[in-house]
């Protein structure tokens, strides 16, 4: 392995990368790995996965920086592969990429898609989001490769319901929020069926919901 490339820096995907690292690999980030990487919460976070994740997480995995921040579009050539290395700006997290294998038509999407389940949206700017899902060009494409889920065979579909989640849910909390009411009042009020029945709801979808509440307050002060 000469080369990782890690789409964003949250702790379900960079624990591990001092495996590769050590293989002597070159470790490629997008801009605003420093936001998690840098904060109190990764090496706390590390700590508690060491016990709650044992033996799979333990006192050999370590934070590891990237060697190559990329912070604009940008293409690698290895083994006879064109790789374009799409850099999304802050979406899921504080700094996304996508990778597109030219000669295969793959896209490798990061956590901007979730494939056959709910997103996880915590602190995400979910507007930007939208636009990133927006933008892309599902044309083309042979299959798609999720952060999580199995690899789509159907590219479209799978940006179209990550697409769907997200635009619905900030149009029911934005109401909520321009109307001023409480986000327990307007969850329940709120009909979820379209997506309640997709794996990862139960455990994910309230926090979602109430995540992208208090961002909507948070663009309602900046306007």
């Amino acid at each position: 392995v000469a080369k990782v490339i890690v789409t964003h820096y949250h702790a379900d995907h960079i624990y591990g990368l001092q495996v590769f690292k050590d293989l002597g690999a070159e470790i490629t980030a997008p801009a605003g790995f420093r936001e998690y990487l840098e904060s109190d919460a990764a090496p706390s976070r590390l700590e508690e996965r060491r016990i709650s994740l044992y033996p799979w997480v333990d006192e050999g995995t370590r934070l590891i920086p990237p060697d190559r921040v990329v912070g604009e579009d940008t293409t690698l050539s290895l083994g006879g592969l064109e790789l374009q290395i799409n850099y999304l700006g802050a979406a899921h997290s504080d700094g996304d990429l996508s990778v597109l294998v030219r000669p295969d038509r793959v896209l490798i999407s990061g956590d901007i898609i979730f494939e056959g389940r709910v997103p996880f949206t915590g602190g995400a700017n979910t507007r930007h989001w939208l636009e990133v899902l927006e933008g892309l060009n599902k044309t083309g494409l042979a299959a798609l490769i999720p952060g999580h889920g199995p690899a789509a065979r159907d590219p479209a579909g799978a940006v179209r319901l990550t697409l769907d989640y997200l635009r619905y849910t900030r149009e029911k909390m934005a109401q909520a929020v321009d109307e001023m009411t409480p986000f327990a009042e307007a969850y329940e009020a709120t009909d979820w069926s379209e997506f309640d029945a997709l794996p990862a709801f139960g455990a994910t979808h309230r926090r979602n919901a109430y995540g992208v509440y208090l961002s909507l307050e948070e663009e309602m002060l900046q306007e």
